[in-house]
């Protein structure tokens, strides 16, 4: 009688020690499924941070240079003494500029030079200038801008540089004329006043106190 109930009690005692086992084992794989769920929503929500920093990071970068290109007409005294003036002030305030009349090529200083040898020269030297530049700075004066001025701001604003420009002549004014979008678009600030005293002076003004 003894012996049949030990073995009872010893059955019953191996049949709850099963069941507990069987109960600790789905435990422990859902902890684990809970903790791997818990790691995945973690790098989850941290991968948009660290996408919206890298992005900050890229936009202060972008924001940072002060290397200039400096876009204007320069087939005249008047054009290349005006351009000096506005460069001098740039320089001033501390921006290192590519002045194309003063440090780059001109057609009727490349003598002995073939026409397509020059259109080569010049338009690879100033394209090279402005792709290594952080911003341009284009003068807009004349009845239209410059065509060759537009087409380095075009090659700037496509590659992700800042674009300025000032603006002194009455002439598209007399004409009822105004930027077309395509150009004044580009521009993050455009100097404009026909009296050239205070067209400088807002100049002035503006690289006192901001960055280009």
């Amino acid at each position: 009688m003894k012996k049949g109930l030990v073995r009872v009690i010893s059955l019953i005692m191996l049949v709850t020690i099963v069941i507990g086992l069987s109960a600790c084992n789905p435990g422990s794989s859902a902890k684990a499924e809970t903790s791997a769920a818990a790691q995945a929503v973690d790098e989850g929500s941290t991968a948009p941070a660290q996408t919206a920093q890298e992005e900050s990071t890229e936009a202060e970068q972008s924001a940072e240079g002060k290397r200039v290109y400096f876009a204007a007409p320069l087939f005249s005294e008047a054009e290349r003494a005006y351009n000096l003036k506005i460069v001098s002030i740039l320089e001033k305030h501390g921006y290192e500029v590519f002045l194309p009349q003063r440090d780059g090529f001109l057609a009727p200083e490349l003598e002995g030079k073939t026409e397509e040898e020059k259109t080569t020269m010049i338009f690879q030297k100033d394209k090279d200038e402005v792709l290594k530049a952080d911003i341009l700075f284009m003068l807009l004066d004349g009845r239209v801008p410059d065509e060759g001025a537009c087409v380095e701001l075009g090659i700037a604003y496509a590659s992700g540089k800042r674009c300025y420009g000032i603006k002194n002549d009455a002439r598209s004014v007399e004409l009822d004329m105004d930027l077309n979008p395509m150009i004044s678009g580009c521009f993050t600030k455009l100097f404009y006043n026909l009296n050239e005293e205070e067209l400088i002076k807002s100049l002035e003004e503006y690289l006192t106190d901001n960055e280009l």
